[in-house]
């Protein structure tokens, strides 16, 4: 079997387990790997207790767990058979679980112990609840169980246009949607992935994003397996004191992250450790010995992350102009990608070593994209998308799957972007997130908020317009604040509230300077609390717009 057959999960799992069949394929990390040889025979039990359970093609089946080797055997043991798979974000509320679980059909549900307390409190859960720790099940009286020795009692027939997995997103515009992916749609866009980075047998991943996620979904579990390539994964979050261990343990030479995750190492490490003395302060001013610093910090950061990573992914946001400045002049292996839960993700990409500022790369191999309505002088507008990856529609929705897919195939992004020279994409934003001005000018969000997240002791923003002004939500780092004026002695926590007081006045100034008259900031409010986000780390615009 060639890669180019590959376009469905079963003939993947097969070509895996031909190929790579002792080689690592899961782990949890410090723990031993399954081999893909043993996830085929777990996939093939798993198969056994479905069919027993009642379980057939087409049928919807829930997956709520986090990150761990069992959520990979599950998923393919789900879509092996052709029924379909619903995966759910492990932070999705009681009410978005009812309503995944109520709106998809849901036959049956995988859900980690954890999470289970969730399901009993929802009064629409399926009858059949599986713990996804062991593949028992939570229901006492059940008599069907697992059996590492069981095999299918029947051959499944799956066809590559059928319906593989059903996502509901957990979007910055509000109501949830199923977008309903094929085998296909997902195949083909992690074997075109390779194009942009090779994954052979001796990479080895470390999962930090949610594999509920389309992103970490299609790139951080299917793509290894075209490769033989290992996946690892955390048994807590990825805070600093489980990552640190990890990364050294693991020596990654592939991950997959969200701008965030750079952004705050960035701020939180990197530039402290410049600014700490008032000689290096102002040495970094200097063009040139700025370069060489940072290739030295850039040197630093690759060992922190275990000294092998080739390959830095960095997709579902935009990234801050600044921190990329500092990656490239760092010579961090980072790579960029743009794409869409509804494009299975990818569109566009490019690997290290190829990455321009503030550009997501060319596109992908295979697929098409269109400048639609593209201004005469500036070459901005909507991005349109048509090829193989491109998703059946919403599920139970077909007057929105109209709006967003043409008759003749291309899919709306809603994304504002444009082309350069050499075909290397570019986005401005989103076009429900665009600002339109007193005068009908464009105003971009993003760009506004970029520049005052460089600002001092921010830790967030969102800019917003009200009742015709500009204004910035800002969230402000108070334990910086605090670090930073630890040496003053009068009580601190009414000092940061007045140190905030004071830093909005210069936010403000700091930012106008910057920006050009249309987007000039009326107004600056604090935010005491985080912004509510998605999986990607983007701040859910429709609860504070």
């Amino acid at each position: 079997m060639n890669n180019s057959t590959i376009t469905t999960f079963p003939s993947l799992l097969k070509y895996a387990v031909e190929n790579y069949p002792d080689r690592p394929a899961y782990a949890y990390v410090g723990e031993e790997p399954v081999t893909y040889s043993n996830v085929n025979d777990k996939v093939d039990a798993l198969i056994s207790l479905l069919e027993r359970s009642g379980i057939e093609k087409g049928d919807k089946v829930g997956l709520l767990s986090a990150n761990m080797p069992n959520w990979g055997i599950t998923y393919f043991a789900i879509t092996s058979m052709g029924a379909v798979v619903v995966p759910m974000l492990p932070d999705f509320s009681l009410t978005e679980i009812s309503n995944v679980i109520d709106h998809s059909d849901m036959k049956a549900l995988f859900v980690s112990e954890l999470l289970y307390k969730k399901v009993v409190e929802s009064d629409v859960a399926p009858d059949l609840i599986i713990n996804i720790h062991d593949f028992s099940s939570f229901r006492s009286d059940s008599e069907i169980t697992f059996n590492e020795d069981d095999e299918p009692r029947k051959k499944h027939v799956v066809h590559e246009n059928d319906l593989a997995s059903i996502i509901y997103t957990s979007g910055t515009t509000g109501k949830s949607k199923g977008v309903m992916l094929t085998h296909k749609n997902i195949c083909f866009t992690a074997d075109k992935s390779r194009t942009v980075q090779p994954v052979n047998s001796t990479d080895r991943f470390l999962s930090v994003l949610p594999l509920s996620h389309t992103y970490e979904n299609t790139l951080g579990m299917i793509l290894p397996m075209f490769g033989g390539a290992c996946v690892y994964y955390l048994k807590k979050a990825p805070t600093p004191t489980v990552l640190l261990p990890a990364l050294k343990i693991v020596r990654p030479t592939i991950m997959l992250t969200v701008p965030l995750i750079i952004e705050k190492i960035y701020r939180n490490k990197v530039l402290p450790a410049f600014n700490e003395k008032r000689t290096t302060k102002l040495l970094y001013k200097v063009p040139f010995i700025r370069k060489k610093l940072n290739q030295l910090a850039g040197k630093k950061l690759l060992r922190t992350f275990g000294g092998e990573l080739k390959f830095f992914g960095i997709g579902g946001a935009k990234l801050n102009k600044e921190v990329e400045k500092f990656l490239i002049e760092s010579k961090f292996p980072y790579a960029i990608g743009y794409g869409l839960t509804e494009t299975s993700p990818l569109l566009a990409g490019v690997a290290p070593g190829k990455t321009r500022l503030q550009s997501t790369g060319p596109v992908l191999e295979g697929v098409t994209l269109k400048i639609d309505h593209a201004g005469k002088f500036t070459g901005e507008g909507e991005i349109w998308a048509k090829g193989p990856n491109v998703m059946l529609g919403y599920y139970k929705e077909p007057e929105l799957t109209k709006e967003v897919i043409t008759k003749d195939g291309w899919f709306k992004t809603g994304d504002l972007g444009l082309f350069d020279e050499s075909k290397y994409l570019y986005i401005r934003g989103r076009s429900k997130n665009v600002i339109i001005g007193a005068s009908g000018e464009n105003i971009f969000p993003e760009d506004i908020e970029s520049i005052i997240n460089n600002f001092k002791h921010v830790a967030e923003s969102l800019v917003i317009q009200q009742k015709g002004k500009l204004v910035a939500l800002v969230h402000f780092n108070h334990e910086e604040i605090e670090q930073h004026y630890k040496h003053i002695k009068e009580e601190v926590s009414h000092f940061v509230d007045e140190k905030c007081e004071e830093l909005k006045k210069e936010l403000r100034e700091y930012v106008n300077e910057k920006v050009n008259k249309f987007s000039k900031i009326q107004l600056v409010e604090t935010m005491h609390e985080e912004f509510q986000k998605t999986a990607t780390k983007k701040i859910k615009r429709f609860i504070y717009a």
